[in-house]
């Protein structure tokens, strides 16, 4: 378990952490001569059962906000420190506030330096806490009091924090690894250290992370979790990576210590918002605040969606736009203060990391978002401390079920976007049912309905084009859904094609029942055309060339030879260049042998096979690409899917 120190400047945080722990959390030796913390300190409490108790000191001075604010993420519990001699103070205050709007809602009080006032003096701050706290979160913490000086009552403060312990769950480890970077050092013999809490996710040794921003590769050499050798390092502990890759000077306070498959580097996302009751007054739109998340503080500016202007205590959706990229999820806390850093405003969790560009009012967009505030996470409900709405009763998979009936969504979005691992992924889309193809997950309404549209455009293509044989995957893919990702549609089309609800003829899907034909006059003119395209079946004559050797005028030629590939013996590669299909067949399978062979089809290898030209080549290969058998990748040609041409 983490707990975090929170209260006033000299009110006995440091020397109550030194008598719990035996450690002074000061380490810095301007914090030991000036008598206060300016840095995050650290300390740790074995237990009977083999845990750890971890303990994260702040600076309690009203210019160190900020750095409280690095070390307040992530802690599981907090230790409000109230000194009896001055009671409750401005920074107790704010720290409170803070608190809340990071959605801590365990903690407790240590009431200090009871040894420096009458029993009087004590029963007054009480009372005086009682009040502050009333009709908070925090109005059932219990207060303890004691002196860090003489002893007095640590015992049971002790003894609570170590029931507390053994009574509470282990935090999930789900999702993908990641750690907020609170300090890093160097260490003779081991190099780059590290440190930070784990906020989802494990590491283990040996185990290669991204340093995000600016997305830098390192190794996990060695590791410390809660300040013992390990393995391994989970969610809730705090952990020190030794980094093989990175030098002390790449990487600062603020970054993150990724697994390298989450890509959830933004620079912009939408996310609920609570303005501080604290607050004097409302907050209107554009506002230029300084964004705390993780161990983070940028500027950015704040718009609202859902209203005009929020008030105190008041609850909007919003749009944050931090001057730089950050690496955020769904279920992240924030804390936002004003642009000049003198006083908190305002507590939000991130809803959605990659939001439209545009439409970002429209009633669906606001739909699905209230949706994603009033969801618990999916895989972890709680995880980001606390549920992510500050009072809405969660509704598992709301969300998802909202979303997919707006559009499809690339699963690569869900899993960064949410901090899913592959299989928590796909046992969440199996909850709600969803359809995956291609990377892509439907609704299954609209897979359905997508199929159905898919149908009735073949259907509506035969009936305007009778002498057609289809239509080109390509082509239906534009007439039917232009946005769908290809090989999503792809294995639409292959679905169809596998319950014969359609038929591929060559480089063409159409109906079983349809047939296209040749007249009898092009039929005779084929009859003469076809010996010249069997004799170079990798390198026919183009149009004129034929029309020039048989005597057939150039426009009967191209004419005939487009009914032929309307009927499929011929297929149409390149302007004015005809191949037989069943050629064009065989120069599929050479395109797949050389991609399974060599990793990609390429030009000058597959001109080696067919012969001929390299223009050929080149024109054979981007017709296989047109039509979704092959994918260019700069200059190789990828396998896409099984020849189409052998299945007609």
């Amino acid at each position: 378990m983490l707990i975090g120190t929170a209260g006033h400047i000299d009110h006995g945080k440091t020397a109550l952490i030194t008598r719990l722990t035996g450690r002074n959390t000061d380490r810095l030796p301007e914090e030991q001569k000036r008598g206060i913390s300016i840095e995050l300190g650290y300390a740790y409490l074995p237990l009977a059962d083999g845990g750890v108790l971890g303990f994260i000191d702040v600076p309690g001075h009203e210019r160190f906000v900020h750095t409280m604010l690095a070390g307040a993420t992530g802690i599981d519990l907090a230790l409000l420190v109230v000194a009896a001699d001055d009671g409750v103070m401005p920074q107790t205050e704010e720290h409170l506030d803070i608190l809340r709007l990071l959605g801590l809602r365990d903690g407790v009080v240590a009431l200090t330096k009871i040894d420096a006032v009458p029993a009087e003096r004590v029963a007054a701050v009480r009372a005086q806490l009682a009040a502050v706290l009333a009709g908070t979160p925090q109005a059932d913490w219990p207060v303890f009091a004691v002196s860090a000086r003489s002893g007095e009552g640590l015992a049971v403060l002790d003894a609570h924090l170590r029931a507390t312990a053994r009574g509470r769950a282990v935090r999930p480890d789900g999702g993908q690894f990641r750690l907020a970077i609170d300090r890093v050092f160097t260490l003779g013999g081991i190099g780059t250290v590290a440190t930070g809490t784990v906020h989802a996710g494990s590491v283990r040794v040996g185990d290669e992370v991204a340093i995000q921003p600016p997305g830098l590769r390192a190794r996990a050499r060695s590791l410390h979790a809660q300040d013992r050798a390990a393995e391994v390092g989970r969610a809730g502990e705090r952990c020190a990576l030794a980094l093989v890759g990175v030098a002390r000077e790449d990487i600062e306070r603020g970054l993150w210590v990724q697994a390298p498959a989450l890509a959830n580097t933004t620079d912009r996302f939408d996310a609920t918002l609570r303005l501080s009751a604290r607050e004097a007054r409302s907050l209107a739109p554009w506002t230029q605040v300084h964004l705390h998340h993780g161990t983070r503080d940028v500027l950015a500016r704040v718009a609202l969606l859902d209203c005009a202007s929020l008030a105190p205590s008041g609850e909007a959706l919003v749009s944050v736009q931090p001057v730089v990229p950050l690496p955020v999820c769904r279920g992240d806390r924030f804390v936002l203060r004003d642009a000049a850093a003198s006083r908190t405003l305002a507590g939000g969790v991130v809803l959605d990391i990659a939001p439209p560009a545009r439409g970002k009012r429209r009633p669906e967009r606001l739909a699905l978002l209230a949706a994603l505030r009033d969801d618990s996470n999916p895989r972890r409900p709680g995880e980001g401390r606390g549920p992510a709405s500050f009072d809405t009763p969660p509704q598992p998979n709301h969300a998802l079920t909202t979303w997919l009936s707006q559009t499809p969504i690339p699963l690569a979005r869900i899993a960064s976007g949410w901090n899913l691992r592959d299989d928590e992924l796909h046992a969440l889309l199996a909850q709600v049912g969803a359809r995956v193809a291609g990377g892509v997950a439907f609704a299954p309404a609209a897979w359905q309905a997508l199929r159905s549209r898919v149908l009735d455009a073949v259907a509506a293509t035969h009936e305007r084009e009778p002498e057609m044989p289809g239509l080109e995957q390509n082509r239906l893919r534009r007439i039917v859904a232009p946005n769908v990702d290809a090989d999503a549609f792809a294995a639409l089309l292959d679905e169809l094609l596998a319950s014969a609800q359609l038929a591929r003829r060559g480089a063409f899907v159409a109906l079983p029942a349809h047939r296209a034909e040749l007249g009898a006059a092009e039929r005779t003119r084929w009859e003469k055309i076809k010996p010249l395209l069997m004799a170079s079946p990798y390198g026919p004559p183009r149009v004129r060339d034929i029309a020039k050797a048989t005597g057939i005028a150039e426009a009967e030629v191209r004419a005939t030879l487009r009914a032929v590939a309307r009927v499929g013996e011929v297929t149409l590669v390149a302007l004015d260049h005809f191949f037989l299909t069943e050629a064009v067949a065989r120069m599929a399978d050479i395109a797949a042998e050389l991609a399974q062979a060599e990793g990609a089809a390429r030009a000058a290898a597959f001109r080696d096979r067919i012969g001929g030209g390299r223009k050929v080549a080149i024109q054979i290969l981007e017709f296989f690409d047109r039509v979704g058998y092959l994918r260019r990748v700069r200059d190789d040609h990828l396998l896409r899917r099984g020849n189409p041409w052998r299945s007609a």
